[in-house]
């Protein structure tokens, strides 16, 4: 890869102006890691960056295959390039991420958007100068399809868009193959990173002054399964836990099936580990798991909800609830607003279910109507708006540890930030405390967020 690095470098510097890059991400936050690692070698080839897509010499779509407007998104953004593709015609167009895993995408791009000049997935950074090199010299297509492979991208610089928040991956790709969910097909099977490597990159991390330290992967419960068995996920979160530094530690996703007391152990004992877990759900319908292949009962959900809590009062959950999968009947939904109430979350991230093309659920024919699914969704939204507003007075004269993360809705004078809970705090300061962690004592709450002022 550093040998048309260099070839790329070496053809930018004779420019008359230095070459600008636009790169942007779609979808989840181990695209906006991916987009990261690109702009770190667009750098080391001698681009800038543009946020604006018109002023670029270079654009990259990195994109996201996970939902249908996802992909729309996409093409519609592709449309716009063409006019300026028009206007500058060394313009170099990129599409790379989970959606040019398929191949029905692929074949899509080459037959209606002719100007885009390289198309290639995940497991192609180390490729990607040498593509680039190839299109400024003449080439008029590069589509690289080798699939998702087995490349863990390591040694890549990253340039980061915060200067206290980092994403840390510490596995790639699924194996559970949910019937709804064309992420193993375009992510690969697992792949867990080195613990020294992950470790390591940390504690540099910590060391430039990185207040958060999110670790990503399709299932991090997963972790190690793959490295002879001689770690796990919860080892590795007792690991990280052991670096000298004022910082706290987060993760997503986790997979029910695979989320046991060891984990639960890891996160309470750890004073670093945010007392808090992103817990997919789902569904509430033992019958809807498994059509979905969840492997995992309501009650055995349940059952990881309660060991938190009564490890800690203070423990908070979020989840993923997907609505209408193909014939969902009423019964089966009030089954899901009944573990909503059970397990009261602090947020949920909701979603209708969306056919993707490649998956076992895209060929079963669904007779529920979508207005009956969004229907459905609007009496999930209020149950929990409900839960968050009564749950949330709890916190009313406590005094919380609170990540500054930026000012606040209210204007100047007002900063926003995130607890050890992941609860949202909402409190009055000065912008300087942008990046590092205040205490604020709890004085109102609502139903997304508590506010509060500065101890």
């Amino acid at each position: 890869m550093s040998s048309y690095i260099e070839k790329v470098r070496s053809v930018n510097e004779k420019r008359e102006a230095p070459p600008l890059a636009h790169v942007h991400n779609y979808g989840c936050q181990l695209n906006v890691t991916d987009g990261e690692k690109l702009k770190g070698i667009l750098l080391q080839m001698g681009y800038g960056f543009t946020e604006l897509p018109e002023e670029a010499d270079l654009v990259i779509f990195n994109t996201c295959a996970v939902r249908e407007n996802a992909e729309e998104r996409v093409f519609g953004n592709l449309g716009f390039l063409k006019q300026y593709k028009e206007k500058k015609r060394d313009m170099i167009i990129c599409v790379s991420g989970c959606m040019t895993e398929q191949s029905v995408i692929v074949e899509k791009i080459k037959s209606s958007y002719k100007y885009v000049d390289i198309v290639f997935g995940t497991n192609a950074f180390d490729r990607f100068p040498q593509f680039v090199f190839e299109i400024m010299n003449g080439r008029k297509h590069f589509y690289d399809e080798q699939g998702p492979g087995n490349d863990l991208s390591e040694g890549i610089d990253q340039i980061r868009s915060s200067t206290f928040k980092a994403s840390v991956p510490i596995m790639y790709g699924c194996n559970n193959f949910c019937t709804y969910c064309i992420v193993p097909y375009v992510r690969g099977r697992e792949r867990s990173r080195s613990p020294e490597v992950i470790v390591d990159e940390v504690r540099k991390l910590v060391n430039d002054g990185y207040k958060e330290i999110m670790l990503l992967g399709q299932n991090v419960n997963s972790y190690g399964n793959d490295l002879n068995g001689d770690i796990s996920f919860p080892e590795l979160l007792r690991m990280i836990n052991a670096i000298d530094g004022e910082f706290i530690v987060r993760f997503m996703s986790s997979h029910p099936k695979d989320a046991g007391k060891d984990l639960i152990d890891s996160i309470t004992e750890c004073e670093k580990v945010g007392n808090f877990l992103h817990l997919p759900v789902q569904s509430g319908s033992n019958s809807v798991l498994e059509r979905m292949n969840r492997r995992y009962t309501a009650e055995k959900y349940l059952e990881i909800i309660e060991y938190a809590r009564s490890k800690s009062d203070d423990f908070t959950f979020s989840t993923d609830i997907l609505i209408g999968f193909p014939n969902e009947t009423n019964e089966e939904f009030e089954d899901t607003l009944k573990i909503v109430e059970k397990a009261r979350y602090s947020n949920i991230y909701s979603f209708i279910y969306s056919k993707r093309t490649g998956t076992k659920a895209a060929l079963i024919e669904d007779a529920v109507p979508y207005s009956e699914k969004q229907e459905r969704m609007q009496r999930l939204l209020e149950l929990q708006r409900q839960i968050t507003t009564e749950d949330y007075k709890k916190y009313i004269g406590k005094t919380l540890t609170v990540l500054c993360e930026s000012e606040g809705k209210g204007g100047e004078g007002t900063l926003t930030g995130k607890s050890r809970e992941f609860i949202i705090v909402n409190f009055c300061g000065d912008k300087s405390l942008i990046g590092s962690f205040v205490k604020v004592k709890i004085t109102g709450a609502r139903n997304w967020a508590v506010d509060g002022e500065l101890v």
